[in-house]
């Protein structure tokens, strides 16, 4: 039998205060006051329970904690379109964040119908990481309340009642889009897979394959991964008295998700049953049966979910031909505050921000039916050297200055440098000479810091470091003219490194764990991690060449400014080698060591002098 989750030292060490810092992080997104019948004319909401049955056999029954929140006038003989969502990570219907969609778009014009995931709030049931089978099923049965062919019960009553008042394409078939962000941006995928009702869905921060999340090229993001279960284990325990059985075995969590916790903070790496579980419950592994418009919505600032997981997403629905755009927006789990005047949907309209317009576009597109609403460009990106406006009367309209817009998208780099002696990066193959730069973790400590994750501010986030002797760099000459990164950088390295090409043949632990970023140096030598991404990879062969792709990247290099690679034996926030393991970093034109880097033009250096 799996075993329960063993407390790890940096959950036994968060306090009350770290827990709430927990559960605004994972149920990120724009704030805004909770909302009640009274508070709003227009509109009232009704707080409802629904039964369901998930599960692979749709055998095990739990209840659904829900608000619908109806336009006034609407009946059955004036029917209305309807948006479903539900919350991040760690909230429940009643967070800041699904009020707010609740009260955005039910005063244009929809009823919404925002529930308490599986395992949240006062839902029953465990956690199953928006699992089709489990979490899409129950939302499947959402939409049915919306189609009217299942019962809701009212709170304060003890009569099943079946909802009139949607708007239909035909009989059973609600106009229903859905919107959400981060752990509810996933569970749409996971509904749409299986119901054809979905008209369009907008997926805001959220994940392509959890497998790479969590545990990025085999190497456990063990901060994160602690924040995970602080909050799911806290949720379980506040609703223990209406379901005591969540908190049985593995506290609120499917029993796999405890193997893999506690092997991700042991061994540093996840475990066969664990990568399933994290598969299955990822858009990656069924993206074919998802034929929705997507509208999907990536954060720059974003550790957690990084925009690899939204370029992936849209590559592949894309090919399929589903309809898809794409937007990058300024904020995401590692930065929860948007730009000025770009998405609040607790103002007094949706069309007051520049991506609430966007996305009631979409809506109004795909399930009100209008063909006059715009969808928007292909693809576009939030720009943070571009200034604009930011006054609040100006800033919703005149923030669309700061996106950039592109009618195709690739992400793949179209500028390659070349790693050269011991600390330098060419732009050409021919400039390369031959040399080698080395380092060693002299203990299984981490010995550099990105970020620490989940939680924001300088007081809490220190400036990125390196420690001397633990990391090697590799830095351009000055650039002679802006350089704007929009995309994934990828990095290639010849290696040698003999204790873990000795010890590599028995398994992952063996294998030699590193991490690659790329940093802004400044004219006075300054640097800077952008949004603190990195790269870790658990180097399955040391003796053949390591590829290595990198977080996706919105960053304009300045004029006179260098792009400097560095590799790095650890990082605070990751798990990371456990023995020594001295490695060396080959260059020259030879070596095969690169960095193709994805660039809006062409990058242009000054002479060398």
């Amino acid at each position: 039998m799996p075993q329960p989750l063993r407390t790890t030292p940096l959950i036994a060490a968060l306090s009350t205060a770290a827990l709430a810092a927990t559960g605004l992080a994972l149920a990120t997104g724009p704030q805004a006051s909770a909302a009640t019948a009274d508070s709003t004319p227009g509109y009232s909401v009704t707080a409802l329970t629904v039964p369901v049955k998930v599960g692979p056999n749709r055998d095990q029954a739990c209840t659904v904690d829900a608000d619908l929140y109806l336009p006034d006038g609407a009946s059955a003989t004036h029917k209305v379109p309807a948006i479903l969502s539900t919350h991040g990570f760690g909230g429940d219907k009643a967070d800041s964040n699904q009020t707010a969609i609740g009260k955005g778009f039910v005063g244009q014009g929809y009823a919404v119908l925002s529930y308490s995931g599986l395992g949240f709030g006062k839902t029953t049931c465990k956690i199953t990481l928006d699992d089709p089978d489990y979490d899409g099923l129950a939302g499947k049965q959402m939409v049915d309340v919306l189609a009217g062919t299942r019962a809701y019960t009212p709170a304060g009553s003890t009569t099943p009642t079946y909802l009139r008042s949607i708007a239909t394409q035909k009989a059973g078939d609600p106009r229903v889009g859905m919107i959400g962000g981060s752990y509810g941006g996933q569970i749409q995928y996971a509904v749409a897979r299986q119901d054809p009702r979905i008209d369009a869905i907008i997926p805001i921060i959220t994940w392509n394959d959890l497998s790479y999340s969590l545990a990025p090229h085999g190497v456990a993001k063990k901060e994160w991964i602690d924040l995970f279960s602080v909050a799911g284990v806290a949720s379980g325990a506040e609703n223990a008295p209406a379901d005591p059985d969540t908190l049985a075995g593995c506290p609120n969590f499917t029993d796999q998700a405890c193997v893999g916790i506690t092997a991700m903070n042991t061994v540093g790496y996840p475990d066969a049953g664990t990568l399933a579980l994290a598969k299955h419950a990822s858009v990656a592994s069924y993206v074919k049966q998802v034929k929705a418009p997507t509208l999907l919505v990536q954060g720059q600032k974003d550790t957690l979910f990084n925009l690899n997981e939204a370029m992936a997403t849209y590559s592949s629905l894309k090919a399929q031909g589903t309809p898809v755009k794409m937007v990058w927006q300024s904020w995401g789990h590692s930065g929860s505050a948007p730009a000025p005047g770009e998405l609040d949907f607790g103002a007094k309209s949706l069309r007051d921000s520049y991506l609430g317009n966007r996305f009631l576009n979409w809506m109004n597109h795909y399930v009100r039916g209008d063909d006059a609403s715009t969808t928007g460009p292909q693809f576009e990106y939030f720009r943070d050297w571009v200034k604009y406006d930011t006054s609040p009367a100006k800033a919703g309209t005149a923030i669309a200055a700061a996106y950039a817009r592109i009618a195709s998208f690739s992400g793949a780099p179209t500028n390659t440098l070349y790693f050269s002696g011991a600390d330098q990066l060419k732009a050409s193959k021919a400039a390369a000479v031959v040399g080698s730069a080395s380092y060693a973790n002299v203990s299984a400590a981490p010995t550099s810091y990105s970020e620490t994750s989940g939680l924001e501010g300088g007081q809490v986030n220190q400036e990125p470091f390196d420690t001397p002797g633990t990391f090697v760099s590799f830095t351009s000459d000055a650039l002679s003219a802006p350089a704007d990164v929009v995309g994934s950088p990828k990095v290639t390295l010849r290696l040698s490194a003999p204790t873990a090409s000795a010890s590599q043949p028995g398994g992952q632990s063996g294998q030699l764990v590193l991490f690659a970023k790329v940093y802004d140096v400044a004219p006075d030598g300054s640097k800077v991690l952008k949004n603190r991404l990195i790269a870790p990879i658990r180097v399955s062969d040391v003796t053949k060449l390591v590829t290595l792709q990198l977080p996706g990247l919105v960053h304009r290099f300045a004029t006179g400014h260098r792009i400097q690679v560095a590799v790095a034996a650890s990082d605070a926030a990751y798990a990371g080698n456990t023995l020594p393991q001295p490695v060396t970093v080959v260059s020259g034109p030879s070596s095969g060591s690169t960095v193709g880097l994805p660039i809006v033009g062409k990058l242009a250096f000054q002479p060398a002098g």
